[in-house]
């Protein structure tokens, strides 16, 4: 049996049920039930409920395993009615796909609760993101179900479900009438590979766009301007010789993008010189990535560190493109940020 194979068939059970529940409250519920976050990002029962599922399908498989989530059951407990919600349509999924996963309201609130591991750099956890790109997620757009195994502080494999990306690379992301939802895998030093969310067509392996010139590439960037400021990317882009539209979407869903070629290079700039990467924001896509070609760093060149706690707080920036582009890339994003660039 390869390396983490056990480890992966686990993740793509768990990665895939929790893209299932949420592709069915995102075609049915999406805005009928938010509470805000500190941060003042909606968050929708589709975080809880994918948070419990995966991190019960983790639970079962991998006892030992500390799990970094994103979210805790607190609001759930002040909240009966939206715990109701939240448990039926986590039961009906249940039912459906494993049954006897989670067997209550409360256990399931104690499944979500795993998910307050503070990382580490000795050792295994999973990083979880159960709906990365909320907004996303409300707008009808793009969004993600992201899961990393980490060791020692480098992340080990990572899976991404992304149930509104058209399965055909060569399909817009807005067209319509086509097949939507795919999952993305990759273990390090095994490659990267696509499979339908809901169609057994098996794995394909994906590999990013051959580029010799950042004069021929994509840029992918995020919808909201404020996870990376749009008229800075336009003058790194314009220095670059890049002229084709950026495509813009939500949540690491862009990591699975330009690792199939749909797209070239993905910038998250930092809009503040104190805020913090987290951990689950990033594990998944960056093993995606480079499996599949590419290099993912800082602004400075550094490895992206995950063994500092939920946060990359030892690094500045994510640059993540073609290997063979990546140095001038980094080159051009630091001349353009200029006195921005607050080095750690």
């Amino acid at each position: 049996m390869s390396y983490l194979a056990t480890e992966k068939q686990t993740a793509l059970s768990a990665v895939t049920l929790a893209s299932k529940l949420t592709e069915k409250i995102f075609r049915s519920l999406a805005g009928a039930s938010t509470v805000s976050k500190d941060d003042k990002s909606p968050v929708t029962i589709a975080d809880f409920g994918a948070q419990a599922l995966v991190n019960a399908v983790l639970a079962r498989d991998f006892p030992k395993d500390p799990i970094v989530g994103e979210e805790d059951s607190s609001v759930l407990q002040e909240n009966a009615e939206l715990k109701r919600k939240v448990w039926d349509l986590v039961r009906g999924v249940v039912e459906e796909g494993m049954p006897g996963l989670i067997k209550d309201e409360e256990e399931m609130c104690a499944m979500i609760d795993r998910g307050s591991y503070a990382g580490s750099d000795k050792g295994r956890m999973w990083a979880l993101d159960p709906i990365d790109g909320t907004k996303g997620f409300l707008r009808g757009g793009q969004y993600a179900v992201c899961l990393a195994l980490i060791k020692d502080g480098e992340v080990e494999l990572g899976v991404i479900g992304c149930p509104n990306i058209p399965v055909d690379k060569t399909d817009g992301i807005e067209a319509e009438g086509v097949e939507r939802g795919i999952i993305m895998h990759a273990i390090k030093g095994q490659g990267s590979f696509q499979r339908s969310l809901h169609s057994d067509s098996g794995d394909a392996q994906v590999t990013m766009r051959k580029i010799s010139s950042t004069a021929e590439a994509t840029f992918c960037e995020s919808v909201e301007s404020g996870h990376s400021a749009h008229t800075t990317q336009h003058s790194i882009a314009t220095t670059l010789g890049i002229t084709a539209p950026s495509v813009r979407m939500d949540s690491q869903s862009k990591y699975a993008s330009i690792a199939r070629g749909s797209g070239d290079i993905y910038l998250r700039l930092p809009v503040s010189a104190t805020y913090e990467e987290k951990i689950w924001d990033h594990a998944s896509g960056v093993v995606i990535v480079e499996e599949a070609g590419g290099k993912v760093t800082d602004m400075f060149g550094k490895r992206l560190d995950f063994g500092m706690g939920r946060t990359l707080r030892g690094n500045k920036g994510v640059i993540a493109a073609p290997v063979a582009v990546h140095g001038q890339v980094m080159e051009v994003v630091r001349g353009v940020m200029g006195d921005n660039i607050v080095a750690k």
